[in-house]
């Protein structure tokens, strides 16, 4: 990304309200990024909570639409991929790290609820990736979030976790899945 010079800013003060206007308008109209940004910024009546249901409806349609045909599990896998940069979307649009662990947490719980029957597949690409979301879930908390707020997350976290690791999978893993979410003396 392009650091703005100081000519360039000087330009921009120069410019009256109406260009600037023009200017911005051009360019969230380029790009849905920023628009979504600007909207959250300017806009009173976007708020979290409405990112967060924006974000998870959007997660909830690339799993029920997505991950249907003959390979399922591929499917599975790339409807995941989708979803964790959709995660990583509303993150850089609020730039709430609490939003990015709910809205994983929010996969996490579509995956267990519908599609563990996958996790038993002989292709192991579903399993590895809903495995490495748990682990990165669980160190978000820990590297994010309060002590004091580990205890909300640490049931939901610790069940994924117990499940993962009674799959015979998880013994093939190339990274280190914690067994829970370890809580603060």
């Amino acid at each position: 990304m392009p650091v703005p010079s100081a000519d360039f800013k000087k330009a921009l003060q120069r410019l009256s309200d109406k260009e600037k206007e023009t200017l911005l308008l051009r360019a969230a109209r380029r790009d849905a990024e920023l628009y979504d940004t600007l909207r959250f910024e300017l806009l009173s009546d976007i708020t979290i909570e409405s990112v967060f249901e924006e974000t998870s409806d959007r997660i909830h349609e690339l799993f029920a639409v997505g991950a249907t045909g003959r390979l399922l599990n591929r499917s599975l896998t790339k409807a995941l991929q989708k979803a964790t940069k959709e995660v990583a979307r509303a993150k850089r649009v609020t730039k709430d790290k609490r939003l990015e662990i709910d809205l994983n947490l929010y996969i996490l719980r579509l995956i267990f609820d519908n599609y563990t029957g996958q996790f038993d597949s002989v292709y192991g690409g579903f399993y590895t990736a809903t495995a490495r979301l748990a682990a990165r879930t669980t160190q978000l908390v820990i590297s994010n979030l309060h002590e004091d707020l580990w205890l909300e997350y640490k049931e939901d976290l610790d069940d994924f976790l117990s499940q993962l690791h009674g799959r015979n999978k998880s013994h093939s893993l190339k990274f280190i899945l914690p067994r829970e979410l370890v809580l603060p003396d």
